[in-house]
């Protein structure tokens, strides 16, 4: 169960919430960011503010099981983004929290006021160059994505190696060989 503290929740129960999303962007380099106007220290880490966050989805909850993804858009001015995609980061850990802001607009820093709204894996991404902006795309897989994976397994003596060498339950597969099974008493 997921604790806070009494003045997270305080915030929360108020009809004033304000919030400041912090993105870790855990590729071949670490990338920390947030929305908020200034650099952030969360624990230890120095989340950037000019670190190019454009765009991003905001937490959603959802009453049934769906296989939504996860979209962050960055400006990449410097082509760090683009750079890191040509080193391939599909499968990498992408994590997102969301800072409460307290009655005096700063972020509330400390672990139990800081919820974390996103941890998944870079699915699909992609850049676009209009030459006003160039933004690098990040699709984040969704939890259920693995609803669509199919695995085929090959049933021959060379699949199962595959798995395990010193398995023969299919050495004789496709061989001719009959067996006698008696049901019932014997």
């Amino acid at each position: 169960m997921r604790t806070i503290s009494s003045a997270a929740q305080a915030v929360l129960d108020s009809d004033n919430v304000k919030v400041a999303f912090l993105m870790e962007l855990q590729f071949n380099s670490t990338y920390r960011f947030t929305s908020y106007h200034s650099d952030l220290t969360y624990d230890g880490n120095t989340y950037l503010a000019d670190g190019g966050m454009f765009e991003f989805d905001p937490p959603s909850f959802s009453s049934t099981v769906d296989r939504e993804s996860y979209r962050i858009v960055i400006a990449d001015q410097a082509d760090a983004m683009a750079a890191e995609f040509r080193l391939n980061v599909i499968g990498k850990p992408i994590s997102v929290k969301v800072a409460l802001l307290g009655t005096d607009d700063r972020p509330m820093l400390g672990t139990a006021d800081v919820l974390s709204i996103y941890n998944g894996f870079v699915d699909s991404p992609s850049l676009s160059n209009d030459f006003e902006q160039k933004l690098a795309i990040i699709e984040g897989t969704s939890p259920m994505a693995d609803l669509d994976l199919v695995r085929s397994f090959i049933t021959s003596k060379a699949g199962m190696d595959q798995y395990s060498s010193v398995d023969t339950s299919f050495d004789e597969i496709f061989d001719n060989k009959f067996t006698t099974v008696r049901w019932g008493k014997v």
